[in-house]
């Protein structure tokens, strides 16, 4: 049996940290030649589509460059990628919104170092959810990041909030 908000069907209501799943967004790293016009071809496979790029960050070398980008519709975004024959690997970060006031992204620095949580690499997003900036984190511990970010009052966001 299944107890709801209020007790009825569904959900009850409030939350539990045991089993909860902090919610991710899937990065694409894409694997371009370092030539001009890639970037652009890249992004115009999306064209048309209701795929929109909401983060985006480039490392290049002098062969090669990678392509990060988090998508609104991931699995759409998935299927356009195959059918370009792009060669791309998947992970899945965290985004947290910088909130109203005066939080800052030393604020999350300072929060996840408390907590001894790495963050491999970060970078902002393009789309502001909400209407405030977001950054997105490759980290070691998804889990215990997104109860830190939430306990100091970051807002953890999902796919669904780039989609606005």
């Amino acid at each position: 049996m299944s107890l709801g908000e209020g007790g009825g069907e569904g959900g009850l209501g409030f939350e539990t940290l045991e089993g909860y799943s902090w919610p991710t967004i899937t990065q694409f790293s894409v694997f371009l030649e370092n030539r001009v016009g890639q970037l652009l071809e890249l992004v115009r496979s999306f064209t048309g589509t209701k795929v929109r790029i909401a983060g985006l960050s480039i490392a290049d070398s002098a062969d090669c460059c990678i392509v990060r980008i988090m998508l609104s519709h991931s699995e759409q975004g998935r299927e356009i990628l195959q059918k370009s024959e792009l060669p791309f690997a998947e992970n899945e970060l965290l985004v947290a919104e910088l909130t109203a006031g005066s939080r800052t992204l030393g604020d999350i620095c300072t929060a996840l170092l408390q907590g001894e949580v790495n963050i491999h690499y970060a970078y902002p997003l393009i789309v502001h959810p909400h209407g405030r900036a977001a950054v997105a984190m490759h980290i070691d511990n998804v889990e215990l990041a997104g109860q830190i970010l939430r306990d100091t009052g970051f807002e953890v966001i999902c796919e669904a909030d780039l989609r606005t």
